[in-house]
């Protein structure tokens, strides 16, 4: 099981380029499928959201060991593939998430700051 994941949001392809837009989510798909085929990753899911009046439009949560999600963060692939993304999407953004057992940890430290001061 993930003790470690990274959430990874976009926004609308950047005007004039959503021809580009689409062939970096195209690479983008290639290359988590390859990084899970390799065991770099354990999983990934996409999600392509319906308009709802924010600025997100999709997301792919990525998991794995803490580890594996530090590693990729510091990859050099990596690196050049988010930069290559922020040129053709909006408001792209990575940002470690919390989940399986390291959610229920901090659902517990909440629950005891709460206890503090309730």
């Amino acid at each position: 099981m993930a003790s470690g994941a990274l959430f990874v949001g976009w926004g609308e392809p950047v005007h004039g380029r959503e021809k580009a837009a689409l062939e970096i989510f195209n690479t983008s798909m290639e290359y988590w499928g390859r990084l899970q085929a390799d065991g770099k990753i354990e999983s990934f899911d996409v999600a392509l959201l319906e308009p709802h009046g924010s600025d997100l439009g999709g997301f792919v949560l990525i998991r794995g060991t803490r580890e594996q999600i530090d590693t990729l963060q510091h990859d050099e692939e990596w690196r050049r593939l988010i930069a290559a993304v922020r040129l053709r999407v909006e408001g792209v953004g990575a940002v470690d998430a919390i989940v399986d057992e390291r959610l229920l940890a901090e659902i517990g430290y909440y629950q005891d700051a709460v206890s503090e001061i309730s």
